[in-house]
């Protein structure tokens, strides 16, 4: 594996959604391979598919089915099937979600036997990746389970706005019960030692949001916030973490408070997303922290409005990879500085003498 250019794998989502057409848009650039090596999981069919409908794009690649063989020079495509396999864009087939699954597995059994070092996935869609084999929600509990980690936080990023949720895709009438102290203390150690060892952060400040309207007032709006809350945060100062809050959550971001911290910990899915894709304008990455890889992915869904038409904006898929390149160096770094301390007190030495420049200057 070439140690200067990470290998970068990617899974093709849905194959009747715009997974493709933005692997077809993105690698067709070929300044990217200036940063990484990509290996796309899908077939050859699938990608000339739709290259049909994206006539101005020229993707070059080879294909493969031996790790040994990958090009560094070139995008790679890695053939997880040989089938004719029916694509229908925009329609949600049971075709569409068996290939994403097969996509899938086949990329995150490579991730775990380190033939890439870091995954970007393409969307799926919740409801036709269900079967006897594959029963879940979506790729985050699939990578929990997979990598046999106790927890793992989905984290929305977008430079260095950061929100990450206690509850993933639970219905709304059963977020309450879904939280608790143990959750909330275990989702904000991840947020902790992530902010560290893949951001780069030494002494990370976490912004934590109440579960009722106005943070439940006292008691006033719900108990939550006096009786799971305030403890958790409480637990996790005493283990040494820079937490604060709880906040009410349209107060918080209404005040651009979320400028004040490296992360904020949203209690569940809309409370936290609907202000991150607001104010992250379509370059948003969602982060899953908490692996022993790294995997990341675009913000947005299957799009099947849009799907096989020539529409999909490749920003936040852009994003995800260099956000997957970045996370893999900046961990590289962190596990140096921990073998090597001294390089670590210079590069505090370095970056406290660049402040007083700037402040001198």
């Amino acid at each position: 594996m070439n140690q200067h250019k990470p290998v970068i794998g990617i899974s093709c989502g849905d194959l009747n959604g715009i997974g493709i057409e933005l692997i077809i848009k993105t690698f067709s650039d070929n300044r990217i391979l200036e940063h990484c090596t990509p290996v796309i999981f899908a077939s050859n069919k699938a990608i000339n598919f739709y290259r049909k409908s994206i006539p101005e794009v020229n993707l070059n690649y080879q294909s493969t089915k031996d790790f040994s063989k990958i090009n560094h020079k070139q995008v790679n495509l890695f053939n997880c099937w040989e089938e004719e396999v029916a694509i229908t864009p925009g329609q949600l087939t049971e075709t569409g979600g068996k290939y994403a699954v097969l996509s899938l597995q086949t990329a995150v059994a490579a991730l775990k036997q380190e033939q890439i070092d870091g995954l970007v996935t393409a969307p799926i869609h919740k409801k036709n990746i269900q079967s006897a084999e594959f029963s879940f929600t979506g790729h985050t509990p699939y990578l929990k389970t997979m990598f046999g980690v106790n927890d793992v936080v989905m984290m929305l990023c977008a430079d260095n706005f950061r929100v990450a949720l206690v509850t993933e895709h639970v219905p709304v009438g059963e977020v309450a019960k879904h939280i608790t102290k143990e959750k909330i203390v275990s989702k904000l150690q991840i947020i902790h030692q992530s902010l560290q060892k893949d951001f780069g952060i030494d002494k990370p400040r976490i912004a934590v949001l109440g579960l009722n309207p106005h943070a439940g007032d006292e008691g006033l709006i719900g108990s939550e916030e006096e009786t799971i809350i305030k403890p958790a945060i409480k637990e996790a100062k005493n283990n040494n973490m820079l937490v604060i809050g709880p906040y009410s959550a349209d107060a918080f971001f209404a005040r651009r408070s979320f400028d004040k911290f490296d992360a904020v910990l949203a209690m569940y899915h809309d409370q936290g997303l609907i202000p991150f894709k607001t104010l992250a304008v379509g370059e948003g990455v969602n982060y899953t922290a908490g692996l022993p890889a790294v995997r990341t992915s675009p913000d947005h869904g299957v799009a099947f409005d849009i799907a096989g038409k020539n529409k999909a904006d490749t920003s936040s898929f852009i994003a995800s990879i260099f956000e997957c390149i970045d996370i893999i160096n900046r961990r590289k770094g962190y596990a140096e500085s921990r073998i090597n301390p001294l390089r670590k007190m210079t590069q505090a030495i370095l970056a406290n003498a660049k402040d007083e420049i700037i402040e001198e200057g």
